[in-house]
């Protein structure tokens, strides 16, 4: 059975940091990476890391967070620096089969950005 656990939102000042990291088990994942939805808002991809360490982000986050990943460990992890009141969201962690199916979701954790 696949289960991905979650850990490392809460709540953060604009320009604070947190870690988010997602501990993946049941199987050998290909890509895995991080989404996000805001309330009103549909869920978006913030950043994907292949086994191999190739990354995407998306734009709205380049320079100011970065993935990683540790094989060994099943685990990915998302440093998430000089936050904004628009990094606000549920943050879920998504893994991918070896072969590109099936895909695999995280229960959320919610990061909110506010003074």
């Amino acid at each position: 059975q696949v289960q991905l656990l979650e850990s490392g939102g809460g709540l953060v000042q604009p320009g604070g940091s947190l870690r988010l990291s997602c501990a993946a088990s049941g199987s050998i994942f290909s890509t895995m990476g991080w989404y996000r939805q805001a309330p009103g808002k549909q869920r978006e991809l913030v950043a994907t890391i292949t086994r191999g360490g190739s990354t995407n982000y998306a734009d709205s986050v380049k320079g100011r967070f970065t993935i990683s990943r540790a094989n060994a460990k099943n685990t990915v992890y998302l440093q998430m620096n000089n936050l904004e009141l628009e990094d606000t969201a549920v943050y879920y962690c998504k893994a991918v089969g070896p072969i590109g199916i099936p895909e695999y979701w995280g229960q959320g954790t919610q990061v909110t950005v506010s003074s």
